[in-house]
This record gives structure tokens, sequence and C-alpha cells, in this order.
């Protein structure tokens, strides 16, 4: 399985395989968008994730997103965007991505963005961290093989830490990812991440704040 990186920013393409590459992925680098367009209208395409910029030669990256869509729904896409795009990252949202990240980006982030879209590819049925275990199909959580019963939006929180356990989480992305649709305000999340704190207790994985960009869960 490869990543398919679609830049036409050459100098950063070619930091953003090395990069990904020492973190151990295979990665196909294409700068235009209608060979990106081509190689993924293939319905038996072996790419396991996209990274794709918005402003491409030969078609957009909206154009290559839309066109994958239409016959995969599976395959994550990272949009890659200006930072003052907003329109274009809505749009790419709306049709299909997964994630964006804004340039300039630390690399650091990137490779955690990377690793958590592979992750939810994967087909488990169980995220693991520590002694903290989630059955997907379940939705169903134990700590330490015991049933740790809580309430909805706990859940859907917990879920999204987990998702992204090992990167720092800040408060808009846990909002849009685990409260879609939910007004939820700074305050809410303090309180409902508190309250996983005391449930988790000594056993569980740490869940920490890190000042600047928000909550981390990390086994113990």
């Amino acid at each position: 399985m490869t990543l398919l990186l679609v830049e036409d920013d050459i100098l950063l393409a070619e930091t953003l395989v090395d990069t990904l590459g020492l973190e151990g992925h295979d990665v196909c680098h294409l700068a235009d968008g209608e060979a990106a367009r081509e190689r993924l209208s293939e319905t038996g395409h072996d790419t396991a994730l996209v990274l794709l910029d918005l402003n491409l030669p030969g078609c957009s990256g909206l154009d290559v997103l839309q066109a994958l869509r239409r016959h995969d729904r599976d395959t994550p896409v990272l949009i890659l965007t200006a930072r003052g795009a907003v329109e274009d990252r809505v749009r790419g949202l709306d049709l299909g991505a997964d994630d964006y990240l804004a340039k300039p980006f630390a690399l650091d982030e990137l490779e955690a963005r990377v690793r958590a879209l592979l992750r939810r590819r994967s087909p488990t049925t169980e995220l693991t961290v520590g002694a903290l275990v989630l059955d997907t199909r379940q939705q169903r959580f134990t700590l330490e093989g015991e049933i740790l019963a809580l309430p909805p939006r706990e859940q859907r929180l917990l879920a999204c830490l987990m998702q992204h356990a090992g990167e720092p989480v800040d408060k808009a992305r846990l909002a849009e990812e685990a409260f879609q649709g939910d007004a939820m305000g700074d305050n809410a999340i303090e309180v409902y991440v508190h309250r996983l704190r005391k449930r988790l207790g000594s056993t569980g994985p740490a869940l920490r704040t890190v000042r600047g960009l928000g909550y981390l869960l990390e086994a113990m």
C-alpha cells in the first residue's frame, strides 16, 4: 500500500517524501492534478492515503477529490491548503476529504495526522490505549477487562481521543469530531475531560493537558 502525494511545489514535495519515507511509508509523488485523477480513477488503485494540494496544474485538487469519491468513499484524503483558503477547505471537506492542514505546517503534525488517518482506515474493530480498550462495533469501553460505563457524550469524546492517541487534540477539533452538530463550548469540553480523568483513574491511560495544543491521551 502506498501514500500518494499530489503537490506541485517540488521542494516541499521532496521534504515530505523524505519525511514520510523515514516513517516507513512508500510514497508516490505526482505534481500534476490530471495525472493524479487518472491514477485514482482506477477502482483497484493501491493508494492507502492521499495527501492532496488544491492548487495544481492540469486540474484542481478539488476535481481530483471529486473524481475519487465517485467510486471510492474509503481511501482517506488529507488536504494541504494555503492558510487563508477557508472556502477551499470547506469545499474539500464537503466533497469527502477527511482532514486538512494549512500551509505552512509542522512536519510533526503532518506525521501525526497521517498516522491518525491510517489508524481509522484499519479494519480492526478495537482501539487500545494501555489498559483501555474500545470495541468499535459495539461502542463498548473496557478498562483492565472491566466494562467502563460512560454517558453518550463522554463516550464520543473518549473515542475521539483514542483515535488520536499519542497526539494532542485541541478543543476546536474535539468539538468538530466528537460533537458534530452539537453546540459545545470550551467550558463544556473541560468538564467532560475532567470527568474522564476521574473515570480513568490511576489504572487507565493518562489524559494530559498540553499547553497551547490541547489534550493528549497516552498509555501509562
